[in-house]
């Protein structure tokens, strides 16, 4: 890999992962009772860790990052600030905002041609990354581990857990890969979409689950949206469509998908939506589609 591209993929991966990692960890924060101090300060530290390095990244970030992935909304949604100040103040965790208003102003100009200087401090970063991500990990296993088993209670659902440990294992093998000097291009864009299928899938279990029994058509849409997905992933697996053809299922699929979850963070804000869904949540897995939808069309013009 070169070093021009070992710099940019580094930077591109924490600014979308490292944000995913901190809401994660305010979502484990704001799901503990009060009883459960311990593990309340060990997700906030989490959160604050993982705001230290967007806030790193950021310092080093323009002239970095492709125009594609600045214009995808999957770092930044024209919620994303809003959804953070309300959910600061309907749970009383602190958020740094200008992590957002500082990712808002990244410029969209060209990538830099030569980068050697950051080299050195990516690479720091890189490592700063895995260390956190190793013990965020071993964090949300624990949880699991101890709710399966009646130790611990949460407002998370153990489903939740499992998927946000998931999500930080991908964030450690591309982290993982880019230090190998290894290409992560997502050039088995089939295990890629399997991932990130069975993910969508799960956003649309969770926001069924999150929804107040009383909003029965959104109810029945996130319903309908989860058994697309499941057919998605079925198919796969039978080899029923060609690559292609599944790439394009996909990508069309998520793209209502975006649709209806853009809709829904709106609805949430607005309070015209009744649920137990944080708005910084709803603004979260709107990201992940926004992500989902620019890793396939990438892998789609290849």
């Amino acid at each position: 890999m070169l070093m021009r591209d070992y710099v940019i993929l580094s930077i591109e991966t924490h600014l979308f992962f490292a944000r995913i990692m901190k809401e994660h960890s305010l979502f484990l924060e704001a799901g503990f009772p009060c009883c459960e101090k311990e593990y309340i300060e060990e997700a906030d530290r989490f959160r604050r860790k993982f705001e230290e390095l967007l806030r790193d990244v950021l310092k080093i970030a323009e002239g970095s990052i492709h125009e594609s992935v600045l214009n995808s909304g999957e770092l930044i949604t024209e919620f994303t600030i809003f959804a953070e100040k309300k959910t600061e103040t309907l749970s009383g965790i602190p958020i740094d905002s200008d992590i957002s208003r500082i990712t808002r102003q990244l410029p969209c100009n060209c990538i830099q041609s030569e980068n050697r200087s950051l080299y050195q401090p990516v690479q720091r970063i890189n490592e700063r990354a895995l260390g956190l991500l190793n013990e965020l990990i071993h964090f949300k296993e624990c949880i699991l581990c101890k709710m399966v088993n009646g130790q611990l209670f949460t407002t998370n659902y153990p489903l939740l857990i499992e998927h946000i440990t998931r999500e930080a294992r991908l964030y450690r093998d591309i982290v993982e890969q880019i230090m190998a000097n290894r290409s992560i291009s997502y050039q088995n864009l089939y295990e890629t979409e399997a991932f990130w299928n069975q993910i969508m899938m799960e956003h649309a279990w969770f926001i069924r689950g999150l929804l107040d029994p009383s909003e029965e058509q959104l109810i029945e849409t996130a319903d309908q949206f989860s058994r697309d997905y499941a057919q998605l992933i079925n198919m796969a697996c039978q080899q029923n469509c060609r690559a292609n053809a599944m790439t394009e299922k996909a990508l069309d699929e998520t793209l209502k998908y975006r649709d209806f979850k853009a809709a829904g963070t709106k609805g949430i804000l607005d309070c015209r939506i009744s649920s137990i869904i944080l708005p910084l949540l709803a603004d979260h897995v709107l990201r992940e589609a926004n992500h989902y939808i620019r890793v396939l069309e990438t892998g789609r013009t290849r």
